[in-house]
Formats: C-alpha cells, sequence, structure tokens
C-alpha cells in the first residue's frame, strides 16, 4: 500500500539476499577483515540490487568522524564557485571522502548556521570561502579538532590553512596595467562591498595604486545582488550618463563587465580605443563575446584542487603545506591596449 510505513534496510536484509552472515556483510561493507574475493562480490552485489547504503553515521560513533568534508560557499549561482567545486570533488572522489555543499549567500550570520550544522555532523574536514567570518563562526572553526581549510583568499590570517591569491595583489596589478596602457579617467562598477570582502580588497589595491600615481577613481557604481549582463549594461549606461569622458571602465566581476562590453559595443563605442574595459575572474562566459574581455583569472578550479589535496593529506596523518599562495594573469584580451 502507498502509505504503508517504510521500513529501512538493515544488514540482516543483505546478510539473507547474499547467504553470507552479518558480520562478514559488516566486514565488506567497512572494506574492514579477511574476505574472499568471491564472497566480497556477492555481498556488494546483493547491497547494490538491494539498494541498501550502510549507516556511516552509527559507524561514526566509535570514530566520532564521518567521512564527509563541510565546503561553505557563498553562492551557486556565481560562476566562480561551480569551478571551485569541480577541484575539490576531482581529488576527493580519488579518497573515502565526500564533500557536502552548504551556501552562506554572503551572509555572515548565515555562514554561522551553516557551519553549527554541519559541524554537528563531524565531519572530517572543513573548506569554507573566505577569511572574514562571526566571532562565534571562527571560534567553532578553532574549536573543531578538524583540519580546515579557508579559500580564495591570502590577505588575512587563516584559522588553520589558506588557499588562494592576494586580491589587493590583484587590484594593484590591474591598476598598473591600465595606467601603463594610457587611461587616465578611470570609472570602478561592481558590488556594494561590506559582504563580498575579496572584492573590497581588490577595490582596495586598485585605488591604493592609483593614488601612488596621482590617479583617483573619477566615478562608481554600486550594486546588490548578483552577477547578471543586465546588470552590467545598466550600470554602464548610468555612469557614462554621468560622466561621458571616463576612458576606462573597471569591473569587480566578468559578468557585468560582459553586459557593460555588449552596451558599448551596441551604442558604437570603439573600444577600447575611446574607452577601456577590464573585468575579474577570466570565467569561460568569454570566450563566447564578440571581443574578449580584458580580466585576471582568479585560480578558481586550482584553489579547490589544493584545498582538498590539503584536507586528504591530513585525514592520512600527513604534513602539508599550510598556506598556498597562487598567482593570476592579466589576459588582456580586445578591451586593454598594451604598451
Amino acid at each position: 500500500m502507498a502509505n504503508e510505513e517504510k521500513r529501512s534496510l538493515t544488514l540482516r536484509d543483505v546478510s539473507e539476499a547474499s547467504g553470507v552472515s552479518e558480520m562478514t556483510v559488516s566486514r565488506v561493507l567497512r572494506n574492514r577483515g579477511d574476505v574472499s574475493n568471491a564472497t566480497r562480490q556477492r555481498v556488494l552485489k546483493a547491497a547494490k540490487e538491494l539498494g541498501y547504503v550502510p549507516n556511516k553515521i552509527a559507524g561514526a560513533l566509535a570514530s566520532k568522524r564521518v567521512n564527509l568534508v563541510a565546503v561553505i560557499i557563498p553562492s551557486l549561482s556565481n560562476m566562480v564557485f561551480p569551478e571551485v567545486l569541480g577541484g575539490i570533488s576531482q581529488v576527493l572522489e580519488e579518497t573515502d571522502l565526500q564533500p557536502v555543499v552548504g551556501v552562506s549567500d554572503y551572509r555572515p550570520e548565515k555562514e554561522e548556521k551553516v557551519l553549527y550544522e554541519m559541524l554537528s555532523w563531524r565531519p572530517s574536514g572543513v573548506i569554507i570561502a573566505g577569511l572574514e567570518h562571526t566571532e562565534a563562526a571562527r571560534a567553532m572553526l578553532n574549536a573543531s579538532g578538524i583540519p580546515v581549510v579557508e579559500i580564495m583568499d591570502v590577505d588575512g590570517k587563516p584559522v588553520d590553512a589558506m588557499v588562494g591569491i592576494s586580491h589587493r595583489r590583484a587590484g594593484r596589478e590591474m591598476a598598473n596595467a591600465i595606467l601603463k596602457a594610457g587611461y587616465r579617467r578611470i570609472g570602478f562598477l561592481g558590488t556594494k562591498m561590506p559582504l563580498d570582502h575579496r572584492a573590497r580588497k581588490r577595490f582596495e589595491g586598485f585605488t591604493e595604486a592609483l593614488a601612488k600615481n596621482g590617479v583617483e577613481i573619477a566615478q562608481k557604481e554600486f550594486y546588490s545582488g548578483g552577477s547578471a549582463l543586465a546588470k552590467g549594461r545598466e550600470m554602464t549606461a548610468a555612469l557614462l550618463d554621468r560622466d561621458p569622458d571616463l576612458d576606462f571602465l573597471y569591473y569587480s566581476n566578468d559578468m557585468i563587465g560582459a553586459g557593460g562590453l555588449l552596451y558599448l559595443l551596441e551604442k558604437g563605442i570603439d573600444v577600447p580605443g575611446q574607452i577601456g574595459l577590464a573585468g575579474f575572474n577570466g570565467v569561460e562566459l568569454l570566450q563566447g563575446l564578440p571581443r574578449r574581455l580584458a580580466t585576471m583569472d582568479s585560480c578558481r578550479r586550482e584553489i579547490g584542487i589544493k584545498a582538498a589535496e590539503i584536507i586528504a593529506a591530513q585525514a592520512r596523518g600527513e604534513d602539508t603545506d599550510m598556506i598556498t599562495e597562487l598567482t593570476p594573469k592579466i589576459s588582456y584580451g580586445d578591451t586593454l591596449k598594451r604598451r
């Protein structure tokens, strides 16, 4: 009957289906003990046909850990983080560890709640985006007793390990490239900074490098919400309406930069002659645009790979580098002159 109460499968069900003892079934499913290959295959076949999934939480009561790695990121809609997850999965699929993902929506209080719930399952490690957390979240990470890798950023002090790029350095390098190309009336377009710490650090590095060369940001346009082509078009139009003499637009990410590029091309504006453009992240989408937007790769897949390697190495009891700074490079594309 449809409303009949469902019963969870047990070791006994697998034992009866395979014709071996429950103890032998347990040994096979935990990959422990001396069991012949023929018996092992018979047990695994029976478990698969039944749809049996071992209760690893129960098994973890003795070890105090489950083979899960908590991965906490700010967004799934942002094109950056799926590539980070791809790097993490690539490494962990070769181990007994399994990533479980939580999303914070760039909200510190939500990150704290997600972290609390994930740590309650006693994972074998934590990979978490950023270095800025609430006091309570930082206390939980410090007290967790498991490997913690903070990713995407190295401009700060980690709880345990960190893997990422220096966003301040990235901002400085882009500013220097723009100035070297001869641009001087520069506008900045990006997300509101308080919750996106990495964008804030890039902006700080960018403005510091400009200031050292006697240049100030001529115009700024900020927004809340996700990165979108339509938002980039809208912001670019608003900025140029206020100041038509701008000769360069620096976007905090590629998505709004791509929207700005499409708007300018539609208006027949000479890019990069009359106005130059640059974004950040190096997302694959840029390859499909009429012109290649200048950008800087954020090394996202490499970050995911290295973070997972640290977790896996520590799970095996091996020593590993605790701080890894990757070096992004500027891609000039078709929107930033080179001199």
